[in-house]
């Protein structure tokens, strides 16, 4: 059967949920691992760029490029969301937010650029510029008012020498919905190719569980404490308290508004209806 080929995320955000193909895994043990994936790390508009593309059969998309790929079979239940202040997607200034008036955007960014549309455009006031940038905050700033920055850098951002809006935080005022950053996504073609007896579902999601428990969030602060110059215990609450990793009913309804909003402002085509990955059913025998 054919390997189905992984896009994953490249930011800390993403390691509990590939704990299982890093490590020793209930459904797959390491070193099977390569029997069934190929797997590449990459930024989130990578990850949406190789499946348009067809060089990935799974990625972690951001949720706007959902609107844009056919052919896509969600993987329920897993995904990266907030229910509160996610600390990874900022807008930095050295003005208040009602002075902004041009904003540098990340270019490795996709629903977090749409995101920032949507604030502007419904509640913060609209009538902004909006430029693609590298994610270097300084430099945005000597061309911009404000600019948005995610994942990663975002956290390493010091907030003592600037002032910053969290985009989660926002969209929850506004809204009382959580927002739903990314999640995986399946070509149907590979999908059809790939083992019929493999549980992709399963597989995902008890990835997913394996990498939230205690000692795995241990271990990943231990191993991402010393690349992003951030201290463990600030690795750990990221994880626990400002990502939510699970694509449930509220979820998936801030999911919809999202896309129902930015097809509204023009920053999105009108979404497709949500298709998921069909989970197995258990026959008794």
């Amino acid at each position: 059967m054919k390997k189905l080929r992984i896009s994953a995320i490249s930011y800390l955000n993403t390691a509990p949920l590939m704990w299982d193909f890093e490590h020793e895994g209930r459904h797959f043990p390491k070193k099977e691992v390569d029997s069934h994936f190929e797997i590449s790390y990459t930024l989130p508009s990578g990850c949406a760029r190789a499946l348009a593309e067809g060089k990935a059969d799974i990625g972690i998309i951001p949720a706007a490029a959902y609107t844009g790929i056919p052919g896509l079979r969600i993987l329920p239940e897993v995904a990266i969301a907030s229910r509160r202040p996610v600390r990874s997607i900022l807008l930095v200034s050295r003005v208040p937010v009602e002075q902004v008036r041009s904003v540098a955007l990340d270019t490795s960014s996709l629903t977090s650029v749409a995101l920032i549309k949507i604030l502007f455009e419904k509640w913060l006031g609209g009538g902004r510029e909006y430029r693609a940038m590298d994610p270097n905050v300084e430099k945005m700033l000597e061309e911009c008012d404000a600019g948005l920055v995610i994942g990663d850098p975002a956290l390493q951002v010091d907030r003592s020498r600037y002032r910053t809006l969290d985009l989660a935080e926002e969209w929850i005022r506004y809204t009382g919905k959580p927002f739903v950053f990314a999640f995986w996504a399946v070509r149907l073609d590979a999908l059809r190719e790939a083992d019929p007896a493999l549980d992709l579902t399963a597989v995902f999601r008890d990835s997913r569980d394996h990498g939230l428990r205690a000692a795995s969030l241990e271990q990943i602060a231990r191993e991402w404490a010393p690349r992003l110059g951030l201290s463990e215990d600030a690795i750990r609450v990221y994880l626990i308290d400002n990502i939510h990793y699970r694509l449930d009913a509220e979820c998936l309804e801030g999911l919809l508004l999202f896309y129902r909003y930015a097809a509204e402002i023009g920053v999105l085509r009108e979404a497709p209806q949500l298709q998921f990955v069909e989970i197995p059913k258990i026959v008794a025998t």
